[in-house]
Formats: structure tokens, C-alpha cells, sequence
């Protein structure tokens, strides 16, 4: 049997993470949830997830910056974007840093469940 896929949630919504927790458990996944940038650095640099999932706009760090600390030490892990500040500036600037994908909040279970079919085969998690 194959192993879960570890995604992190990094998102100041306390509602959203829940919501997308829920998505990420039926899909099969273990999940870590951090609040802010900071946090999300410091998990997915120490626990090693298979994938992470990153708002924007978060307090103490944002989305971006996380990014970019995350790809400059690990530039293997999957980072898809899920914000509703997507400004085509900001989505050109994410996926210039190496995010995956880029996500536009409110998004759609199919969204995510691409996502994370994504994230498992860039991990190679379906070669089992």
C-alpha cells in the first residue's frame, strides 16, 4: 500500500485550514497546519512534507517570501499558491520563484484533488 501524502496548510484562516483539512484527509493525506509564513518555513524545512500549500497574504511572513525561503533551501518540494490575492503580478512572481501551481481562492475541490494528484507524482508517490 502506498504511503500518505504529507501536505502542509499554511493559511491565517483557522475556517479555511479546517475546510481544506477535510478535502486533504478524504484525498488520503496527512496534514500539518501552520498559521503564517514563519511557522510554514519552519515545518516544512524540518518535517519534510511532500507537498505545501500557501496563502499569500499571512502575518509575520507572507506566502511569498515562505516561498522563497522554502525553494532556496529545498527546491524539490511541491509549493502550490492558494490565495485570493491573485493579481497576474503575483502569479507570475510565484511561479517565477518555482511554485507548482497557483491557486484562486474560493477554489474547487477538483482544484485541490489536481493539486494534490500533482504533488503525489512529483513525489513519487504513485510509482508504488
Amino acid at each position: 500500500m502506498a504511503r500518505k501524502c504529507k501536505i502542509l496548510i499554511s493559511d491565517d484562516s483557522k475556517l479555511l485550514r479546517k475546510q481544506l483539512r477535510e478535502e486533504l484527509e478524504a484525498l488520503d493525506c496527512e496534514v500539518i497546519e501552520t498559521e503564517n509564513g514563519k511557522e510554514a518555513i519552519a515545518e516544512s524545512l524540518g518535517d519534510r512534507p511532500d507537498g505545501v500549500i500557501l496563502d499569500i497574504v499571512m502575518p509575520e511572513v507572507n506566502g511569498i517570501e515562505a516561498l522563497r525561503v522554502i525553494k532556496e533551501v529545498d527546491d524539490t518540494i511541491p509549493v502550490i499558491m492558494l490565495s485570493s490575492a491573485g493579481t497576474p503580478e503575483k502569479l507570475m512572481e510565484t511561479l517565477k520563484l518555482g511554485a507548482l501551481d497557483f491557486i484562486q481562492k474560493p477554489y474547487t475541490p477538483e482544484q485541490i484533488k489536481n493539486a494534490i494528484l500533482r504533488i503525489r507524482k512529483k513525489a513519487g508517490l504513485d510509482e508504488q
